[in-house]
């Protein structure tokens, strides 16, 4: 026996020795799944002698392919795992689109947009429409448009589709096919993709092209996909095509994990794969090696009471544990202040590091508690989710110089840059160029390349011509320079650097710095030995390096050793794991979501992110609720999480914090191609703050502290039968209205914002509650 096999357990030898044909490995909660990938790659190479170029293993993180590589290299003893088709889906299909971009009439060294680009493109796609900016927010149309691509709806059958021209025509959007349309064809002319146009055009190259398909799926004779139950339509149907010659595919993935429906991921995928192929195996990983007993006893208590999943029963021979603490808080305030005086507590006692301890949460806004009290007490933290250096302007704008040299056609990296530092090209002569570049069908660049037939003043010529010789001179120097070469080129001649330097404020000293660790970062970069993976091999040169940092994502950029407290999102957490965890705000409409409570499928997502909170801990598990906070503006009383009633008493231990006066600082929570982008705008709080930002928290009228009722039992109501969901953006006082929870009610009064209104109903069964519009679902009924 190999040695590397002597360290599995019985289900994970079955998954790794099991070679040919498809198989499912349904992993529960830290199971070792990546052990059983790794240790799978590393058999099919050592013992069937698959050689590595012919393995495709598809994740979603950066750090988890990093990883995955590494372990592979370590049990084989040598260097052959450099040359695995290890990566995420978006990297992984970069590499290819580059070779293959020739047949989509791409230039192969195509921009990829980040986020922030492509909402760009879009502001002035909707500006140059002539249409409303406050309706054709770019949050909500990005949003919108990715749903599409990530379902294969390009803008063509988008705009033939009945039942998505309907869901624009109700939200008051009508003009949304055109601008994806127009968007599209923009970002095409700048030889630029989107991040989902990398899904997006890989299905289209293998779709459209035969010989593509062919050679890729000839090379890929192994597959393996981690996470399989967070994949889209698109990575489902890019994977049914290169797997269709072999059909050696192996899925590894938890369906009790799935929790990324508003990203376009569908937990039928992984719920269906026996379907797609003859004589599946499944395995089942169901030993958990992370958690306590209790914490696992409470995992399964809750997950059972999904319908949709793969039965499977989590157990483990770890030590039974401590009992999870339940800490019902007077306020947000309150629930803020209990989780730093217990970390303080746990530091002195247990002698925990800070690094050991998450702070996990439903909305990014919660975190504005947590980080007050954390300060207050001197206790180092880090946001997951925060303003990534990648995304800090001077760094944007030196990367936007690097951007133009590797793709001049590049409009918003060009716009960007064209005058900074200020050389004498102003707005009017860039929106000229623009116009003119529109009108001709041409790009920005070839405008300003041919400068002189376009009427621009004879100063401003002479500007644009020395620009244009300045990137000319840089994009000569591309084939015998590698990247840091070029870019601290561009640092010293464009007088970026030295501007910079010359600002000795605090902001311009960090802004400084800041550009001295991007080089710093791109040496390294040119530095470190390079595989596969990453391109070319022994490729230095600026387009792989624009590539590798456009696709990291925020926890690649974060230090998983700094010995700081985590404050993130439940879904940022998905993967990680922590001594000690606080799950805080479980409490009706924020967790779960007021949003995600309207079906049985939404609902159940918002169980299986309990779920996943849950068993982010291995050792200590604190489930906080506040009886007040501070949400839209307004103060709500709210009921615990029905997901808290899910815990059977014997494995909690509850108690009570907090009930001093509250301070007036607020926080806020938040088949056909129709059914494909799976309908709506965002179907959780989390999106609604994205699409529309944060409102400004209002101060109570006065400093008061409310105290807490206790919660009352809500009496479930049953809907009417042909229950349909009104228009409520008439909602009057005096109407009578049915809730699909609260049953029915009169519409005391109406309060709110157009954008965020709230009415108050006085409910029969249930008295009086504020209901959220843009959330809840009610029927209108006279």
């Amino acid at each position: 026996m190999h040695d590397y096999l002597s360290g599995l357990n019985e289900r994970q030898r079955e998954a790794v020795l099991h070679c040919n044909g498809p198989i499912m490995i349904v992993a529960g909660a830290g199971s070792g799944k990546t052990k059983v990938l790794t240790t799978r790659i590393a058999h099919l190479m050592a013992h069937h002698k698959v050689d590595s170029f012919n393995i495709l293993a598809l994740t979603f993180t950066n750090k988890a392919a990093k990883e995955m590589k590494e372990r592979v290299e370590k049990i084989l003893h040598n260097t052959e795992a450099r040359n695995l088709y290890i990566g995420t889906f978006h990297s992984v299909f970069a590499r290819i689109l580059r070779a293959e971009a020739h047949n989509l009439g791409y230039p192969n060294s195509f921009t990829i947009y980040d986020t922030d680009d492509a909402k760009g493109v879009i502001k002035t796609v909707v500006n140059e429409l002539n249409l409303d900016d406050k309706i054709y927010k770019p949050n909500v149309v990005y949003n919108r448009i990715s749903s599409a691509k990530n379902a294969l709806v390009g803008p063509e059958e988008y705009a033939r589709d009945y039942g998505i021209q309907q869901e624009d025509l109700r939200a008051n959007r009508p003009a949304m096919a055109q601008i994806y349309d127009a968007y599209a064809k923009r970002c095409f002319k700048n030889g630029a993709m989107d991040f989902d146009d990398l899904l997006l055009n890989m299905y289209k190259l293998l779709k459209n092209h035969p010989d593509a398909l062919s050679k890729y799926q000839r090379k890929f004779k192994y597959i393996l996909i981690d996470e399989y139950q967070d994949t889209n339509p698109a990575q489902y149907e890019i994977i049914k095509l290169l797997g269709a010659m072999h059909e050696n595919i192996c899925v590894v993935g938890d369906d009790a994990q799935s929790i990324y429906s508003f990203r376009g991921a569908t937990i039928q995928n992984i719920l269906q794969f026996q379907k797609d192929y003859d004589d599946v195996k499944v395995v089942k990983l169901e030993q958990n090696y992370r958690s306590s007993q209790n914490i696992i006893s409470v995992a399964n208590e809750v997950i059972k009471n999904n319908k949709g999943q793969i039965p499977k029963n989590l157990w483990t021979d770890n030590a039974e544990g401590e009992k999870i603490k339940l800490v019902r808080t007077a306020s947000d305030n309150d629930e803020g202040k209990f989780v730093a005086d217990t970390i303080k507590e746990l530091k002195l006692r247990n002698h925990i590091s800070n690094k050991d301890v998450a702070i996990l949460y439903r909305t990014n806004a919660q975190s504005r508690a947590f980080e007050e009290s954390l300060r207050r007490l001197a206790i180092p933290y880090i946001i997951y989710g925060g303003l990534s250096f990648y995304q800090r302007k001077e760094v944007k704008d030196m990367v936007a110089y690097l951007r133009v040299i590797a793709n001049p056609k590049d409009e918003e990296a060009l716009k960007r840059i064209i005058n900074y530092p200020v050389r004498g090209i102003g707005k009017t002569t860039i929106d000229k160029a623009v116009l003119f570049a529109n009108a001709n069908n041409i790009s920005m660049w070839d405008v300003l390349v041919n400068a002189q037939q376009f009427g621009f003043k004879s100063g401003t010529l002479e500007a644009i011509d020395q620009f244009v010789t300045m990137i000319q001179m840089f994009q000569s120097e591309l084939p015998k320079r590698n990247a840091y070469e070029i870019a601290f080129a561009v640092g010293k001649n464009t007088n970026l650097v030295k501007e910079l330097f010359n600002d000795k404020s605090t902001e311009g000293v960090a802004r400084y710095e800041n550009v001295q660790e991007l080089l710093n970062s791109i040496k390294e970069f040119t530095e470190t030995p390079m595989n596969e993976e990453d391109g070319e091999v022994g490729d230095k040169g600026l387009g792989t390096y624009l590539q590798q940092i456009t696709l990291l994502t925020d926890a690649d950029n974060k230090d998983p050793d700094a010995d700081v407290v985590k404050l993130m999102t439940i879904h940022a957490a998905k993967g990680l794991e922590f001594p000690v965890v606080f799950a805080a705000g479980l409490e009706e409409t924020l967790f779960p979501s007021a949003m995600s409570i309207n079906t049985r499928e939404e609902l159940e997502e918002e169980r299986r992110l309990f779920y996943v909170v849950i068993t982010r801990a291995k050792q200590k598990l604190f489930i906080t609720h506040a009886n007040s906070r501070y949400r839209f503006g307004s103060l709500i009383q709210n009921e615990p999480s029905r997901f808290i009633e899910e815990i059977p008493n014997e494995f909690l231990d509850r108690t009570s914090a907090g009930g001093g006066p509250r301070n007036q600082t607020g926080s806020w929570g938040g088949g056909s191609a129709f059914d494909r982008m799976r309908g709506g705008y965002g179907n959780s709080a989390q999106e609604a703050e994205k699409q529309y930002g944060a409102p400004p928290a209002k101060k109570a009228a006065t400093p008061s502290y409310i105290a807490p009722k206790p919660a009352a039992k809500t009496v479930e109501h049953v809907p009417t039968k042909d229950f349909v969901p009104s228009d409520t953006t008439t909602l009057q006082a005096g109407q009578k209205v049915e809730h699909q929870k609260f049953g029915f009610g009169v519409v005391e009064k109406m309060e709110g914002s157009a954008h965020n209104p709230i009415a108050t109903v006085k409910f029969e069964l249930n008295g009086e509650k504020k209901i959220m519009l843009n959330y809840a679902k009610l029927r209108i009924v006279e």
